[in-house]
């Protein structure tokens, strides 16, 4: 998919992935290493097709000098395919749009304003939901001895099942079976200033990394993947049969 954003022509990552034979995660992983070091410039974010599973999976619209270089780290041919790809891309930009390009256009705009705004009212809803069961917690002084704080639970699931801290925050804060906090701890530092910090009880957070770990599907030893978790992630005591 290639987009015009303000007459700058981009590529996504997800046709770059498919130009130079990659994973989209590992190109999207190798984008925003390169970003990190400076190397090339902070792309757009736009929503890819949906998944399988629904999950509507980011692409990136890259540049086409830091298309090359993303390539470059990718691919040690340095694929012609993406010099072709970019050829046929500006000899389309060069010429103006038919009625139908333009119609086209124009409904797939309108389709995806509406579902921004489908996204936005259900984050919103979200959002509400959390406020109001906020409101319902218990705040205590210490933390209950039944129950962790996030920085508990990344220490259990990582000895327990080699689950990184992404992983982790996925599956308490996204996933769609992310146990329900218990409540909230008052924070007892000096320089907390009042601030409090969520906690879930251990029994619900036990249930839910098993069956986050019973759902994952082993490709390595020591790697697997996920139907809602995009990319791979680390998981032992788990062997592929």
């Amino acid at each position: 998919m290639n987009l015009i954003t303000s007459n700058v022509l981009t590529m996504s990552s997800r046709e770059i992935a498919d130009l130079v034979g990659s994973r989209h995660d590992n190109v999207k992983t190798a984008i925003e290493r390169l970003v990190a070091k400076g190397v090339i410039s902070q792309p757009a974010l736009q929503d890819g097709a949906r998944a399988a599973n629904g999950v509507v999976v980011t692409e990136y619209l890259v540049n086409k000098r830091d298309s090359f270089v993303v390539v470059a780290q990718l691919s040690p041919e340095f694929t012609a395919a993406l010099v072709d790809r970019w050829q046929e891309l500006e000899s389309q930009a060069g010429r103006p749009m038919t009625q139908a390009e333009i119609t086209a256009a124009n409904a797939n705009h309108l389709v995806a304003v509406e579902r921004q705004q489908r996204e936005q009212q259900v984050a919103l809803e979200r959002i509400e939901q959390k406020v109001e069961d906020l409101g319902r917690f218990h705040v205590w002084d210490y933390c209950p001895q039944n129950c962790l704080s996030l920085t508990g639970v990344k220490a259990v699931m990582s000895d327990r099942y080699g689950l990184s801290g992404p992983v982790v925050d996925y599956v308490l804060k996204l996933w769609p079976h992310q146990p329900n906090p218990a409540g909230m701890v008052r924070n007892g530092h000096e320089d907390a200033m009042g601030s409090q910090y969520m906690v879930w009880a251990k029994t619900l957070v036990t249930a839910a990394f098993k069956r986050f770990v019973s759902e994952s599907t082993m490709v390595t030893t020591t790697q697997a993947t996920h139907p809602y978790f995009e990319g791979r992630f680390r998981l032992v005591q788990k062997v592929k049969p």
